[in-house]
Protein backbone atom coordinates (compact mmCIF):
# COMPACT_ATOMS: atom_id res chain seq x y z
CA UNK A 1 0.00 0.00 0.00
CA UNK A 2 0.82 3.52 -0.63
CA UNK A 3 -0.09 6.02 1.68
CA UNK A 4 0.54 10.01 1.56
CA UNK A 5 -0.99 13.11 -0.44
CA UNK A 6 -3.10 12.39 -3.61
CA UNK A 7 -0.62 13.80 -6.13
CA UNK A 8 2.55 12.03 -4.54
CA UNK A 9 0.09 8.59 -4.31
CA UNK A 10 -0.27 8.86 -8.43
CA UNK A 11 2.97 9.62 -8.96
CA UNK A 12 4.03 6.61 -7.13
CA UNK A 13 1.19 4.89 -8.84
CA UNK A 14 2.89 6.08 -12.19
CA UNK A 15 6.35 5.15 -11.42
CA UNK A 16 5.32 1.37 -10.09
CA UNK A 17 2.74 0.56 -13.25
CA UNK A 18 3.51 2.69 -16.22
CA UNK A 19 3.03 6.13 -17.12
CA UNK A 20 -0.72 7.09 -18.21
CA UNK A 21 -2.31 3.80 -16.46
CA UNK A 22 -1.11 3.97 -12.87
CA UNK A 23 -3.37 2.88 -10.05
CA UNK A 24 -5.50 1.63 -12.83
CA UNK A 25 -3.10 -1.73 -13.16
CA UNK A 26 -3.93 -2.76 -9.28
CA UNK A 27 -1.05 -5.04 -7.91
CA UNK A 28 1.20 -6.32 -10.43
CA UNK A 29 4.47 -7.28 -8.55
CA UNK A 30 6.41 -5.32 -10.15
CA UNK A 31 8.57 -6.88 -12.78
CA UNK A 32 8.49 -10.54 -10.94
CA UNK A 33 4.85 -11.48 -11.77
CA UNK A 34 5.77 -13.11 -15.14
CA UNK A 35 9.18 -15.27 -13.48
CA UNK A 36 7.28 -15.92 -10.10
CA UNK A 37 4.46 -17.85 -11.96
CA UNK A 38 6.73 -19.09 -14.40
CA UNK A 39 8.24 -20.94 -11.33
CA UNK A 40 5.46 -22.08 -9.79
CA UNK A 41 4.40 -23.79 -13.37
CA UNK A 42 7.90 -25.08 -13.70
CA UNK A 43 8.41 -25.99 -10.00
CA UNK A 44 6.72 -29.51 -10.07
CA UNK A 45 8.63 -30.60 -13.72
CA UNK A 46 12.15 -29.77 -12.19
CA UNK A 47 11.77 -31.20 -9.14
CA UNK A 48 10.89 -34.78 -10.97
CA UNK A 49 13.75 -33.91 -12.78
CA UNK A 50 16.00 -33.79 -9.92
CA UNK A 51 14.48 -36.67 -8.45
CA UNK A 52 14.81 -39.20 -11.16
CA UNK A 53 18.62 -37.99 -11.93
CA UNK A 54 19.19 -38.82 -7.63
CA UNK A 55 17.51 -42.43 -8.68
CA UNK A 56 19.50 -42.75 -11.47
CA UNK A 57 22.74 -41.74 -9.77
CA UNK A 58 21.91 -44.21 -6.63
CA UNK A 59 21.24 -46.81 -9.21
CA UNK A 60 24.70 -46.34 -10.98
CA UNK A 61 26.78 -45.96 -7.78
CA UNK A 62 25.21 -48.88 -6.24
CA UNK A 63 26.04 -50.61 -8.95
CA UNK A 64 29.33 -49.87 -8.83
CA UNK A 65 29.70 -51.17 -5.69
CA UNK A 66 29.31 -48.19 -3.25
CA UNK A 67 26.79 -47.41 -0.51
CA UNK A 68 23.74 -45.05 -1.18
CA UNK A 69 21.19 -43.60 0.83
CA UNK A 70 18.38 -43.90 -0.18
CA UNK A 71 18.55 -46.57 -2.31
CA UNK A 72 16.88 -46.30 -5.92
CA UNK A 73 14.05 -48.07 -5.33
CA UNK A 74 13.32 -46.44 -1.84
CA UNK A 75 10.72 -43.60 -1.44
CA UNK A 76 12.20 -40.35 -1.13
CA UNK A 77 11.79 -37.39 0.98
CA UNK A 78 13.49 -35.02 -0.90
CA UNK A 79 16.11 -35.01 -3.76
CA UNK A 80 19.40 -35.42 -2.11
CA UNK A 81 21.42 -38.45 -3.13
CA UNK A 82 24.14 -39.40 -0.32
CA UNK A 83 26.77 -41.86 -1.75
CA UNK A 84 29.65 -43.35 0.03
CA UNK A 85 32.90 -42.71 -1.85
CA UNK A 86 35.09 -43.65 1.30
CA UNK A 87 38.34 -42.07 0.33
CA UNK A 88 38.73 -38.32 0.32
CA UNK A 89 40.18 -38.79 -3.57
CA UNK A 90 37.00 -40.41 -4.60
CA UNK A 91 35.06 -37.73 -3.36
CA UNK A 92 36.94 -35.12 -4.98
CA UNK A 93 36.39 -36.68 -7.91
CA UNK A 94 32.99 -36.75 -7.86
CA UNK A 95 32.67 -33.43 -6.97
CA UNK A 96 35.24 -32.56 -9.78
CA UNK A 97 33.09 -34.03 -12.40
CA UNK A 98 30.16 -32.67 -11.45
CA UNK A 99 31.56 -29.50 -11.92
CA UNK A 100 33.18 -30.01 -15.07
CA UNK A 101 29.36 -31.12 -16.52
CA UNK A 102 28.21 -28.07 -15.13
CA UNK A 103 26.89 -24.97 -17.40
CA UNK A 104 28.38 -22.76 -15.38
CA UNK A 105 31.97 -22.23 -14.48
CA UNK A 106 32.83 -25.70 -15.99
CA UNK A 107 36.45 -24.85 -15.89
CA UNK A 108 36.47 -24.55 -12.18
CA UNK A 109 37.76 -27.44 -10.20
CA UNK A 110 36.77 -27.25 -6.71
CA UNK A 111 38.87 -28.09 -4.03
CA UNK A 112 38.35 -29.29 -0.56
CA UNK A 113 38.15 -25.57 1.70
CA UNK A 114 37.94 -25.05 5.45
CA UNK A 115 34.48 -23.36 5.21
CA UNK A 116 33.10 -21.40 8.48
CA UNK A 117 30.72 -23.54 10.79
CA UNK A 118 32.40 -27.03 9.84
CA UNK A 119 34.41 -29.07 11.57
CA UNK A 120 36.43 -30.83 8.56
CA UNK A 121 37.19 -28.97 4.92
CA UNK A 122 34.12 -29.28 2.68
CA UNK A 123 34.30 -29.42 -1.09
CA UNK A 124 31.44 -28.01 -3.29
CA UNK A 125 30.64 -28.07 -6.96
CA UNK A 126 28.12 -26.36 -8.29
CA UNK A 127 27.85 -24.43 -11.72
CA UNK A 128 24.60 -23.19 -11.56
CA UNK A 129 22.67 -20.46 -13.17
CA UNK A 130 22.04 -19.37 -9.93
CA UNK A 131 24.17 -19.00 -6.80
CA UNK A 132 22.87 -21.44 -4.38
CA UNK A 133 20.44 -22.78 -6.54
CA UNK A 134 21.38 -26.71 -5.35
CA UNK A 135 18.36 -27.79 -7.34
CA UNK A 136 20.20 -27.31 -10.51
CA UNK A 137 23.51 -30.05 -9.76
CA UNK A 138 25.32 -29.70 -6.99
CA UNK A 139 27.50 -32.02 -4.90
CA UNK A 140 29.40 -31.65 -1.96
CA UNK A 141 30.63 -33.47 0.88
CA UNK A 142 33.25 -32.83 3.93
CA UNK A 143 36.30 -34.44 3.91
CA UNK A 144 35.80 -37.14 6.19
CA UNK A 145 35.41 -40.58 6.63
CA UNK A 146 33.06 -42.36 5.44
CA UNK A 147 33.47 -39.98 2.96
CA UNK A 148 30.17 -39.08 1.77
CA UNK A 149 29.05 -36.93 -0.88
CA UNK A 150 25.68 -35.34 -1.48
CA UNK A 151 24.42 -35.04 -4.62
CA UNK A 152 21.36 -33.20 -5.66
CA UNK A 153 19.52 -31.39 -8.45
CA UNK A 154 19.34 -31.38 -12.09
CA UNK A 155 17.38 -29.18 -13.99
CA UNK A 156 16.96 -31.87 -16.88
CA UNK A 157 17.48 -35.34 -16.32
CA UNK A 158 19.64 -35.61 -19.82
CA UNK A 159 22.06 -33.36 -17.90
CA UNK A 160 21.84 -35.30 -14.98
CA UNK A 161 22.53 -38.41 -16.37
CA UNK A 162 25.70 -36.58 -18.58
CA UNK A 163 27.05 -35.55 -15.05
CA UNK A 164 26.59 -38.89 -13.49
CA UNK A 165 28.33 -40.53 -16.18
CA UNK A 166 30.85 -38.56 -16.21
CA UNK A 167 31.46 -39.18 -12.02
CA UNK A 168 31.07 -42.84 -12.09
CA UNK A 169 33.68 -42.71 -14.85
CA UNK A 170 35.92 -40.58 -13.01
CA UNK A 171 35.56 -42.77 -9.49
CA UNK A 172 35.56 -46.08 -10.89
CA UNK A 173 34.10 -49.04 -9.06
CA UNK A 174 34.54 -49.59 -5.06
CA UNK A 175 37.75 -51.99 -4.91
CA UNK A 176 36.66 -55.23 -3.45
Amino acid sequence: YIVGRADLVENASYRLTAPGLGGEMGATLGDTAREFYQGLFLAPHIVVQAVKTAVFAAAVFKGLGYAVKPLPEERRSDIIQAITLESKQRLCDFCVAIQGNSPVDAHVEPVPSPLPGYQDEIIMAAGTFVQGASIELSADGPCREPFNVFFQGGLTFEHGRLAIMAAAKRVGPKEA
